[in-house]
């Protein structure tokens, strides 16, 4: 997944205090946060699935691909484009898409109307301003917390790339380093994902 579990709560956590209470009126803030949480992490373990899927039809190809010098990468790129128009999925990757951000501006419009939906379905929240509104005010919440959540994640990333020796990206050593980095960072801008 693009946002680690714990960093979706925060985000949940952050657009309940960011709109409570002149937006998006809530009388438990813990599960409003956890409602909206459980509403981003579900829509981006949709690419995930999808990425899991190309990879089990890519499984059955190996032969043909080695044999044709066919590259993993490309095919799978081919195959996930072509499932993604099929669907009618919206990429949640910014990298993919060309946005300088972890998650598409498209994704974050795609977001902003399932959580204002979710919200408004929900008898835990009271939408106090029109839809749009809300939409919008989400939009710029998203926004400003994953452009953080970017600037947090370079930061982690530089501190790996200074090490003496090199570290593979994708390594055991990189992801622990990368946690630990990226927490460190995080509590940098006082964000504390225990919470």
């Amino acid at each position: 997944m693009l946002l680690a579990k714990e960093f979706i709560q925060y985000l949940g956590r952050e657009i309940v205090k960011r709109l409570h209470p002149n937006i998006l009126e809530t009388s438990d803030l813990n599960a409003g946060s956890l409602v909206l949480a459980t509403v981003i992490e579900e829509d981006l373990a949709i690419e995930d699935r999808l990425n899991d899927e190309v990879r089990e039809i890519l499984s059955e190809y190996t032969e043909y691909m080695r044999r044709e010098g066919v590259s993993y990468q490309e095919m799978f790129r081919r195959i996930k484009n072509q499932l993604v128009r099929e669907r009618k999925v919206i990429r949640a990757s910014g990298r993919d898409t060309g946005d300088p951000m972890k998650i598409s501006r498209d994704k974050i419009n795609d977001l902003s109307h399932k959580l204002v939906t979710a919200a408004r379905k929900e008898r835990l929240f009271r939408v106090k301003k029109q839809p749009n509104d809300v939409r919008l005010e989400l939009v710029k919440t998203l926004t400003e917390v994953l452009t953080l959540e970017e600037k947090v994640d370079r930061a982690a990333r530089q501190k790996i790339r200074t090490q003496k020796r090199d570290i593979p990206e994708g390594s055991e050593e990189w992801d622990l380093l990368h946690r630990k980095y990226y927490a460190e960072e995080l509590k940098r801008f006082g964000i504390d994902l225990s919470r």
